[in-house]
């Protein structure tokens, strides 16, 4: 049952705003699996409610600047992949070790980033007019991250793109979602076959289950409620999460 309410509030929370490893990547560590494990599982299991929420808004999706979706879409998948090959190639205890600090690195990121997006963006006066090619190589490097570890990757997708080409954070949301959509189906399709997860396959499926009603009601919920509302929430989940992993460590 923990499993599945994770699920729920994860991909919820992913739908909202980002965030849904804060709440995935607990629960599966305290239901048994290595940490390692837990990621790439809780990634799988995050995988169709992060498909279920870009359906959502895919009438909303737009190109970033002059960078097609299209091409985007194959730089988030690309780097995704990569991302998932260091999560399997690097020794576990480095993962172990990583983990507190990429949560405190992802909280930091939700806390301050939108607010630094806004001094960086009022200092500037204008976009710094990345182009297409730039676009791509940020979000190539951002989907490695996102494949990694992923923790508020899509709140650093969209200060690239308003800071880069002027992208209004608001507006982007459909794109953030979609884009974390490609970078988790990458990075699973190499859990599936080149990790622990089939294994275990139990728990990411409850997950899943869960991610997929939490990942479309989110959305639902996402596109009524205020922003700060949503930016609360995620907020204050990644602080606890934060803490508890600093604490157990």
């Amino acid at each position: 049952m923990l499993v599945l309410l994770a699920g729920v509030g994860a991909g919820a929370l992913n739908a909202v705003g980002g965030g849904g490893t804060f709440v995935a990547l607990p629960a599966l560590v305290a239901a048994g699996l290595p940490p390692v494990t837990a990621n790439a599982a809780a990634t799988v299991a995050l995988v169709p409610g992060s498909l279920s929420s870009a359906w959502v808004y895919r009438p909303d999706v737009r190109p970033v600047g002059s960078t097609s979706t299209r091409a985007l879409t194959a730089a988030s998948m690309g780097g995704g992949a990569v991302g998932a090959v260091l999560l399997l190639a690097l020794p576990a205890a480095s993962f172990e070790v990583a983990v507190p600090w990429l949560l405190a690195f992802a909280t930091v990121v939700l806390a301050f980033g939108r607010s630094a997006l806004r001094a960086v963006s009022g200092a500037l006066g204008r976009p710094l007019g990345l182009s297409p090619r730039a676009v791509l190589v940020w979000q190539f490097f951002l989907s490695v991250y996102g494949g990694y570890f992923g923790g508020a990757v899509g709140i650093l997708m969209l200060a690239v793109w308003s800071i880069g080409v002027g992208v209004d954070p608001a507006a982007g949301n459909p794109t953030r979602v979609t884009q974390v959509a490609a970078v988790y189906v990458a990075a699973t399709v190499l859990f599936l076959f080149a990790s622990d997860v089939a294994q275990a396959p139990l728990l990411p499926a409850v997950m899943l289950v869960g991610a997929v009603i939490g990942g479309v009601a989110g959305a639902q919920v996402a596109r009524r409620l205020p922003a700060r509302v949503l930016r609360g929430v995620v907020l204050g989940t990644a602080v606890t999460m934060t803490v508890v992993y600093f604490l157990l460590g």
